[in-house]
């Protein structure tokens, strides 16, 4: 088995998910007493808001490079970033580091064209949502058109996942207006959405819609699993 590294803590609630996902899923496939090989850093999500609100892209990337290096050092095989917003950097932190890093756009991608679907809604932070390192790399790289929030309905989403999400705070009100963007990008062609903040599926899950949903944080833990057994 090789040992996954997790650059987490941003924020912990996800990389929480992230820990038992990845623990499961070894369980379910190889039983007993089994579990992950697992190094993991994780960091003060407070230092790193901070940055972000000042958009100091350049100081989170020290950060990151300097923890992942870490992980690195610590015997990990390969790397997971334990957040979607945080692969703004994915490029950067790969050409630092010698071990491969596992982008959670490209697990993403291989699960929704193994569902034959070539059209999703994306909800996240705004930085995910607004930019293009993650949109860009899903319909350049794997061919998958992407849609996604009015500006109203961004700021919404964005608000309610630092607000009450980062801080595992889960509310109904919340979850309809999620449910509702949802719709919208359904209406307007999306045959899936991309849950594309790892905090996300805290409120939403496939259980609350008919849409196809896509849950980045086990999608990204399972592809980890594979990796760590099948190579």
């Amino acid at each position: 088995m090789k040992a996954i590294g997790l650059l987490g803590g941003m924020s912990w609630q996800s990389t929480l998910l992230y820990y038992q996902c990845i623990n499961q899923e070894i369980k379910e496939r190889l039983g007993g007493f089994h579990s992950a090989k697992i190094v993991m850093v994780s960091l003060d999500f407070h230092e790193i808001e901070l940055l972000l609100k000042a958009r100091q892209w350049d100081r989170v990337l020290d950060k990151l490079v300097s923890d992942a290096r870490r992980i690195e050092a610590a015997g990990a095989d390969f790397l997971l970033i334990c957040t979607n917003t945080m692969h703004r950097l994915a490029p950067e932190i790969q050409a630092r580091i010698s071990i491969p890093l596992v982008h959670i756009a490209d697990a993403a991608a291989e699960h929704i064209l193994s569902k034959g679907i070539r059209q999703v809604g994306l909800l996240g932070t705004r930085f995910t949502m607004e930019e293009d390192f993650y949109k860009k790399r899903l319909m350049e790289n794997h061919g998958i058109e992407v849609i996604v929030p009015s500006k109203d309905d961004i700021t919404i989403v964005d608000r309610i996942i630092f607000e009450e999400l980062c801080l595992g705070i889960v509310n109904d009100a919340s979850r309809r207006e999620y449910l509702r963007v949802m719709d919208q990008m359904h209406r307007q062609g999306a045959q899936g959405i991309v849950e594309g903040c790892t905090e996300i599926a805290m409120l939403v899950n496939q259980e609350h819609t008919p849409i196809q949903v896509f849950d980045s944080t086990e999608i990204h833990a399972k592809k980890a699993v594979s990796l760590a057994l099948d190579g």
